[in-house]
């Protein structure tokens, strides 16, 4: 199944069989040098409008894109292979040219980088003076940085990367409690070497105290945890055909792209017999995490983790019973290295059921009926991990129709050192003589929409109180107020907890059943948007974390909030350029992003590693369904669940206990 399962529908990701045929005809067709690389391999996703002619029977191509660098010049270009013809269209990238940017960094080219600074005989006096002896220098942690970009000569058309160091004792020890301050290398990936080298004049010693996390730090762990399983003795109530999922009534395929990770494709679900579309595809399709620390070693810490390294491509081998608890599908997904060479990454995607706490519950005391029904939804979820943080992308289906999507944020804080008796200005000090720099986290998320399969409007609502008058004698009533979004440029906009504000997704073409258009709502969080000047490289750069909410005209080039190439890119691409063209989209085939992220300062319980931080938004039917729709749920209690003054399961162990009275 998913790896090797062979295609079956034209929205399947690439096999492992297609990614070394493309790759091969791309190099043949173009005589590709051995010096080539390939840092992006994935299928060239067939439109809305492609799927509808291959319903009614049109044979669609299965299309490869790959991104393809010479690293022996940096030039790099786009190809689309056609697999089923066999041909192949191939473009040069001007990226030498403004706005300028780069493909992703490689894992391969992580792994000259640290040899290159290490051999940089500015950088080894430079961390001399900081106390390091050439003993240290084996065993020092070398993080590879995306650069960012601020206009100088060495960043302008170039492939570079900011290189900052970690002391380390072992090789087990976390290099993130010993940074080397004031010391950063700017890296070119294409010459291999060191062309610029900031060592700052103010010498901060390193901190040496050890904040480790591997198990043999706590070889004592609690010993008060019992047992906690979760078991489906019948097994999962969803149904995996390849790629397609079907559960209480969803239905969708599973996809996945070196850049966004996990993608959901032809999300709908069935009401009275019918299968209604809710949203055609829906992914994350970027993130950026700009540091408020205008010091050396992270005033240009910027990290674009989709555009600039891929979720996809560092996505985590999940590990049974400790990323996700239950009975599992896992999907194996086929993906290519650097060098195009396919290869499969091992439970990429999880997926299962859990337990939900209520959905719905009354208690009548009139006539004693008492009624209530668990909440259970499917999870398909995916980690990655990007240099010190990790990522779990969690999407969440409900019985009641309702789509989440939950971000997940572990992993290691960045650190910067910080002298003895001082206090660190730009953050939260974590331990001693370390401090953990302010930041913030934005996630941009793209939703195709569909509702009801048609095109469809966006309308933005709020509450607003009603003035003193005859319609309102004792002040207690308050009114929706809308408006329709009509063009691009009506739709960038914040979100508001004061006045409730929420955006609506409805089919205008379609009549629900009290004469409306039905919809679905999306229900986001009022945090914080991007806090950088609006002049500052890296806001022009991550504009998406402008605004919470942007809708754009359907076009099959705008695939992400950032552009498509944000490393070292001077800015202006993506969400702010796109929704510039102001084309109409009411009643239309439109796109719905939505940015959405956590603001964090630094603190002690953070570290050594950060408990889970939480970001998301949800996706509820509004006016899309007749009634609730998850009135027939069957009432059985959980037959495992035990009264612990008694020690007793609740009931059988059939599953015959009743959630109701009568």
């Amino acid at each position: 199944m998913d790896a090797v399962v062979a295609v079956t529908h034209p929205l399947d990701p690439l096999s492992l069989d297609e990614i070394a045929s493309a790759v091969a005809i791309l190099k043949d067709r173009q005589t590709l040098a051995a010096t080539f690389r390939f840092p992006i391999t994935r299928l060239e996703e067939p439109t809305k409008a492609d799927l509808a002619a291959y319903r009614l029977g049109d044979r669609l191509p299965r299309l490869a894109f790959i991104l393809a660098i010479d690293i022996s010049n940096g030039e790099t270009f786009e190809g689309i292979v056609d697999l089923t013809a066999g041909t192949v269209s191939y473009i040069r990238l001007p990226l030498d040219e403004l706005p300028y940017g780069q493909p992703p960094i490689m894992l391969c080219e992580f792994e000259t980088v640290e040899g290159t600074v290490k051999s940089d005989p500015r950088w080894i006096a430079a961390v001399k003076k900081r106390g390091i002896t050439d003993e240290d220098i084996p065993l020092i942690q070398i993080d590879p940085f995306s650069s960012g970009y601020f206009g100088r000569e060495f960043e302008k058309g170039k492939r570079i990367v900011r290189a900052v160091s970690y002391w380390r004792e072992d090789v087990r020890d976390n290099g993130y409690a010993h940074p080397i301050e004031g010391v950063v290398a700017v890296v070119d990936l294409i010459t291999n070497r060191v062309v610029d080298l900031v060592d700052d004049e103010k010498i901060i010693p390193v901190p040496r105290k050890k904040r480790n996390y591997g198990r043999e730090t706590f070889p004592e762990p609690r010993p008060d945890l019992t047992p906690l399983h979760i078991v489906q003795p019948q097994g999962p109530s969803f149904t995996v055909d390849g790629w397609k999922v079907e559960w209480q009534n969803w239905s969708f395929r599973v996809g996945f792209t070196p850049r966004e990770g996990l993608v959901l494709h032809e999300l709908g679900i069935k009401d009275e017999g019918r299968l209604r579309p809710v949203v055609f595809r829906a992914s994350v399709t970027e993130m950026v995490v700009p540091y408020a620390d205008p010091t050396a070693n992270h005033y240009w810490k910027s990290a674009f983790d989709a555009g600039e390294y891929g979720l996809g491509r560092l996505a985590n081998c999940l590990e049974l019973g400790c990323d996700c608890l239950g009975h599992i599908h896992y999907f194996d997904v086929p993906a290519a290295d650097d060098l195009g060479q396919p290869f499969i990454m091992k439970n990429a995607i999880c997926m299962h059921e859990e337990d939900y706490g209520i959905l719905w519950k009354h208690y009548e005391f009139r006539n004693g009926i008492f009624e209530v029904r668990r909440s259970r939804r499917l999870v398909i979820s995916f980690f990655a991990t990007v240099g010190n943080y990790d990522y779990g992308f969690y999407w969440y289906l409900y019985q009641d129709g309702t789509i989440q999507l939950e971000a997940k944020l572990t992993g290691i804080i960045q650190t910067a050192a910080v002298a003895t008796g001082e206090t660190y200005p730009w953050g939260g000090m974590v331990d001693d003589n370390l401090g953990g720099p302010t930041h913030q986290h934005f996630f941009n998320a793209r939703l195709h929409m569909d509702v009801d399969g048609g095109d469809n409007t966006v309308t933005e609502h709020e509450f607003v109180p009603r003035p003193w008058g005859e319609d309102n004698p004792y002040g207690n009533v308050f009114d929706t107020r809308s408006r329709v979004l009509k063009r691009e440029l009506d739709s960038p906009a914040l979100a508001n907890g004061e006045t409730g504000r929420y955006w609506k997704v409805s089919n205008p073409n379609i009549k629900n059943s009290i004469g409306n258009a039905p919809g679905y709502k999306i229900v986001v969080m009022p945090s914080p948007v991007m806090l950088a000047q609006p002049d500052s490289t890296v806001a022009q750069r991550g504009g998406f974390a402008k605004k919470h909410i942007w809708v754009t005209a359907f076009d099959a080039r705008e695939k992400y909030a950032s552009g498509d190439y944000p490393n070292v890119h001077a800015g202006g691409d993506g969400l702010p350029g796109y929704v510039k063209q102001n084309r109409e989209i009411e009643n239309a085939d439109v796109v719905l992003w939505h940015s959405f992220g956590h603001t964090h300062v630094c603190k002690p319980e953070d570290f050594p590693i950060m408990p889970v931080e939480y970001a998301g938004f949800t996706l509820k039917p509004n006016g899309f369904f007749a009634s609730n729709i998850a009135m027939d749920l069957p009432p059985e209690g959980n037959s495992q669940s035990v009264d612990n003054r008694l020690l007793q399961p609740s009931a059988d162990d059939t599953g015959n206990g009743s959630c109701c009275h009568t």
